[in-house]
């Protein structure tokens, strides 16, 4: 029988709970790990790998092994869809607590040193005081010089001629024809909606950039097309408030390259021991034409529908 490494501490319990179902199904079938390989496709070392909780099987792999132990698939079916649910949360908080570290260290970057933080500052207002009767304030200079009446009667009397004047000239329209009101300008503040707080670009000059450190990541992405490469899982994911994608890949080989490609952009990522990579990203204003692709480093390149 094998004898199983001790699950990690801080493992999700529905993750937990599906790992130890792995575990004792293999130990009921008989089979080894090597055996469970050889009848499901995937290695010994991507079964070492789930068996461990240290990665989630695609599903086909569990239909697979499903199969090879002689067990209900829709059973164990359920289990895996509760434990990727449980996955894909884990993995959100992770990217969520990343954006807010970045937030934190941008902010502190850009702060000078000794400068109040915002909406800490007090402004002191010198307001002089109201001059005297005669026109002159008690320590400065004299104050205004008071104008005489009769200009400005003058001014308004001319003002109301010229209302008059233009009324009697609308009132000799006969046609009941009204002066068109002048057209409204566009307000300047009439513009783009600012990004949501830690987002650092949109569109075209994300492309090339890394989705996490743009803060695109987190809550601010969603898998838009995924599939199961071998025994790599490919995502393509994709962020409305920064208009670009990227690729993600886990499960993958050392060496394999990933490759994110939109119209005629297109980024790589190198896939490191953990067989976890995601791409640099690529401006996408649709969310359905970017598509992902697993390149081994001998092999032929399988990619997402895109």
């Amino acid at each position: 029988m094998p004898r199983w490494k001790a699950l990690p501490q801080e493992l999700d319990p529905r993750i937990r709970e599906f790992t130890g179902q792995l575990r004792r199904l293999v130990d009921r079938s008989g089979l080894s790990v090597i055996a469970v390989a050889d009848r499901t496709g995937y290695s010994k070392t991507s079964w070492e790998r789930y068996l461990d909780g240290r990665l989630l099987p695609p599903r086909r792999a569990i239909q697979e092994f499903a199969e090879a132990t002689g067990t209900d698939v829709r059973h164990l079916g359920t289990l895996w869809e509760l434990a990727e649910r449980a996955w894909s949360r884990a993995e959100l908080r992770h990217d969520e607590t990343m954006e807010t570290a970045r937030v934190a260290q941008a902010r502190a970057a850009l702060g000078e040193p000794g400068e109040e933080p915002p909406g800490e500052r007090t402004t002191r207002l010198r307001v002089p005081p109201p001059p005297d009767p005669g026109g002159q304030r008690p320590d400065g200079p004299p104050g205004p010089v008071r104008r005489p009446l009769r200009p400005l009667l003058a001014g308004a009397a001319s003002a109301l001629v010229l209302v008059a004047t233009g009324a009697f000239v609308l009132s000799l329209r006969g046609d009941g024809e009204t002066a068109a009101a002048p057209s409204a300008t566009s307000s300047p503040s009439a513009s783009a909606p600012a990004p949501p707080e830690g987002v650092e670009c949109g569109g075209a000059d994300c492309a090339g950039r890394d989705p996490e450190a743009m803060g695109c990541g987190g809550r601010h992405a969603e898998t838009v097309a995924d599939a199961t490469l071998g025994e790599a899982y490919v995502e393509v994911r994709y962020s409305e408030a920064c208009r670009a994608a990227w690729a993600r890949v886990s499960g993958a080989g050392p060496g394999d390259t990933l490759r994110i490609a939109a119209a005629e952009a297109a980024e790589r990522g190198e896939v490191g021991d953990s067989g976890k990579a995601y791409t640099p990203m690529v401006a996408a204003a649709d969310p359905k034409a970017p598509s992902a692709c697993l390149v081994p480093p001998e092999g032929t390149e399988r990619c997402t529908a895109g």
